[in-house]
């Protein structure tokens, strides 16, 4: 990996090389970089690359690398006709969903995400498992639409509900979400959902025209005991449930409530949903098994993603399911990508194959443990009037009631402003909140940071 402090350094250094020279001037060579600002050759690549990316320099193989020609300005178009054309419909929930996935300014400490940080992506064994896959004969081809066949048995024999030839590999948890809420429903359908809950599946149901009725949980989960006249009203077709470190309260379904969740779905005929995203972020372990493995009748569609625990370039998950549902999962995943890269599913299986996975997983489980009583240590310190409503055992996101009076979305705003970045309680509500919350992630962001964002929140409070 190459030192940030220094990769920053020199970008900023040959951007003002660039601001003042003319096109055509031909930029110091690596050597002369490596020695004038004490970076390594890693380090040059890497900026020279993000400037090519953005059109600021052209690389001349051979011969170095040159200022470039300013890009010719068009004039403004008139785009007011898109207006008409794409009617009044705002895909609001979409727009929330994506502003997880901003990246803030350098100096704010990043409380709001999804993704382990840098430090804990395990590079030298992913680099190494990715080097081997490049050398495999035919890994450039075309893969199967179902995924590699030893992806799928590592998949298969991780979760131990199903047979090799019941797993789809998709692009992603994301995406093996989307096929399935749109697989298995009819847009004017019900779909059931936890609220609060992943602002992710709002978004595609509503996408999909689906009706959504929500159902509360606590810290023990989904109320069971309000679900079923929920679906006898509604006819619902689909719930969709994460019943372990469920986000954003890090929640765990209790078994007597796992019982009757599965009770009820083979009484009325509907699919669960099981969205298993962060079985291999275990803190406290070991975790519960899966709904899928007490499911004999089919009614269990299982997600599982290893982008969460691996890094977030690996975009690969599996999706199953048995019968009939399994071929209309298929069907519907042919329409979204045809098939998963060959290269990264043959890295990703090197990868968990090997003893090095293991090691990762306990790394990972030792630091998001210490972020996470750390962030709790801090909370309690700086702000004991916030309420942290459950210490999960898993998963890297806690769950906090703001006191009464405050706003969750102001406060999210205010606490930007004084640079920390967090999510306002309102996001993951699929029906009005109660009260105001906020959630905080310690996955991405390294203790000592952890700690300055919470001081920084207090100040705003």
């Amino acid at each position: 990996m190459y030192d940030d402090n220094s990769r920053r350094a020199l970008a900023s250094a040959l951007h003002e090389l660039i601001r003042d020279a003319t096109p055509g001037t031909r930029l110091p060579s690596v050597r002369e970089l490596q020695r004038r600002y004490q970076v390594s050759p890693l380090t040059v690549q890497h900026v020279v690359r993000e400037l090519a990316a953005k059109g600021l320099v052209t690389v001349r193989p051979g011969n170095g690398t040159f200022v470039a020609t300013a890009p010719s300005r068009r004039p403004p178009a008139d785009l007011a006709w898109q207006h008409a054309a794409l009617g009044g419909h705002v895909p609001q929930d979409t727009a929330r969903h994506l502003a997880l996935l901003e990246v803030p300014h350098a100096d704010t400490v990043r409380m709001s995400g999804g993704y382990l940080d840098e430090t804990l992506v395990p590079d030298k064994a992913l680099i190494a498992s990715m080097t081997r896959a490049m050398r495999r004969a035919g890994v450039w081809g075309r893969t199967p639409v179902e995924g590699l066949a030893s992806m799928r048995q590592w998949f298969a024999h991780q979760i131990g509900a199903y047979n090799p030839a019941e797993v789809l590999i998709t692009s992603g948890g994301q995406s093996a979400l989307s096929i399935a809420i749109r697989a298995l429903t009819r847009p004017g359908d019900a779909v059931i959902l936890e609220t609060p809950t992943y602002p992710g599946y709002t978004s595609v149901a509503r996408g999909h025209g689906l009706e959504i009725h929500p159902v509360p949980t606590d810290r023990h989960g989904l109320r069971t005991d309000l679900l079923e006249d929920v679906i006898r009203a509604r006819v619902a077709r689909l719930i969709v449930v994460q019943p372990l470190y469920a986000n954003p309260t890090g929640s765990v379904l209790a078994d007597d409530r796992r019982r009757e969740l599965l009770d009820l779905a083979r009484r009325h005929g509907v699919f669960l949903l099981e969205d298993d995203y962060a079985r291999d972020l275990t803190i406290d372990g070991p975790p519960p098994p899966t709904l899928a493995s007490a499911d004999e009748d089919g009614h269990v569609v299982y997600v599982r993603s290893i982008t969460k625990p691996v890094a977030p370039a690996i975009r690969l998950a599996a999706l199953a399911a048995r019968g009939p549902a399994f071929a209309r999962l298929r069907a519907a995943k042919i329409l979204d990508d045809f098939y998963v890269s060959g290269p990264i599913q043959e890295a990703a299986v090197d990868f968990l194959s090997s003893p090095a996975w293991q090691r990762h997983r306990r790394a990972v489980a030792r630091e998001i443990g210490r972020r996470r009583d750390g962030l709790v240590g801090a909370l309690r310190s700086r702000l004991p009037g916030v309420e942290i409503t459950h210490i999960p055992s898993g998963g890297m996101h806690l769950w906090v009631r703001l006191p009464d009076g405050y706003d969750d979305t102001e406060v999210a705003a205010r606490a930007l402003g004084a640079g920390v970045m967090v999510s306002p309680g309102s996001a993951w509500f699929t029906a009005e909140r109660d009260s105001p919350y906020l959630r905080l992630t310690y996955g991405e962001t390294p203790l000592p940071q952890l700690v300055e964002g919470v001081r920084r929140l207090a100040s705003v409070m």
